[in-house]
């Protein structure tokens, strides 16, 4: 098929792209590059790039011509730069999707699968596994806007026929992530013997998903039509301090584990214990992520930090 990919280049866009590639699709990627490119060079020869924003609608209009299906990816990331930048955060979420659904219907593309997020859910239901029918509670302009966009594509699906999927991504971590992210934070740290830096009481939880299964359920959702918000985690809850013990002594550091205060502007980010439920997903593609945590830390440190 011929796929658009939009952040494509980014840590998980990038991921998705070399999966696609591999499979033989014909890939278009679309990205503005202010995070740099994360396509590693085998790859990025065999696909077309375009330097671009999504939010230039004549740009994602002629890049849709053609498509099977579109992956909108393109997104503001990473708490302090989305905290700093709430209007941008949000203009690239709602006109950005807005280019690319007319677009899709300009073009007669059959399928868009949308990067929302677990942070939708806030702290909602924090006492169980969070389900797709959990009533929500966005707290954030990332959020707000990822929220937004979900009803948005629900509303052309049903008033034009639109085939739409929203991802909820619980946590996604591995290859290509830069540091503005916990996990790879904490490696940098312990691998260089710093303090390892844990905001709050490292007693928060959260659903750390790898990144391959995340790109084996968004391969194999291309195949589900109809509208569905699908969230994709791996069902196990990790407290951020275990974690920073996990990498300290996966990686031999003597670093101190230092627990500081969270900045303000993280306030909202913030919520003590977030893990997901995959049964959604298991019904629709006879999926759910797999890989643990501890393999999921080693596979990271054996392709990058191990001497």
């Amino acid at each position: 098929m011929k796929i658009l990919i939009t952040g494509g280049a980014g840590f998980i866009g990038s991921n998705l792209t070399e999966r696609l590639v591999q499979d033989g699709h014909e890939i278009i990627v679309l990205d503005n590059l202010l995070r740099g490119n994360k396509i590693d060079k085998d790859t990025f020869s065999k696909i077309k790039f375009v330097n671009g924003d999504v939010r230039n609608f004549d740009v994602v209009n002629e890049l849709a011509s053609g498509c099977d299906v579109i992956y909108h990816f393109a997104a503001v990331l990473g708490v302090d730069v989305v905290a700093d930048n709430p209007v941008e955060t949000m203009d690239v979420e709602v006109i950005g999707t807005r280019n690319v659904v007319q677009a899709a219907e300009n073009n007669g593309v059959r399928k868009i699968l949308y990067a929302s997020t677990s942070g939708i859910y806030g702290h909602s239901a924090i006492e169980s596994a969070l389900t797709e029918e959990v009533l929500v509670d966005p707290r954030t302009s990332y959020a707000m806007a990822k929220r937004y966009n979900e009803i948005y594509l629900a509303s052309h699906h049903e008033e034009k026929g639109l085939n739409a999927i929203a991802l909820r991504f619980f946590n996604v971590y591995g290859r290509n992530q830069d540091n503005r992210m916990v996990v790879p934070r904490f490696f940098e740290q312990a691998t260089e013997n710093k303090n390892i830096t844990v905001f709050g009481s490292g007693m928060q939880t959260r659903d750390f998903t790898y990144i391959d299964d995340t790109i084996e359920a968004c391969v194999r959702l291309m195949d589900v039509n109809g509208y569905h918000i699908v969230n994709i985690a791996n069902e196990a809850e990790w407290n951020i301090k275990r974690l920073a013990e996990e990498i300290k002594e996966l990686t031999n550091s003597s670093s101190e584990i230092s627990f500081i205060e969270a900045p303000k502007k993280r306030y909202d980010y913030e919520v003590e214990r977030r893990v997901g439920s995959s049964d959604k997903l298991m019904k629709l593609i006879n999926y759910k992520p797999e890989t643990t945590l501890q393999n999921g830390l080693k596979l990271i440190y054996e392709s990058k930090y191990k001497k």
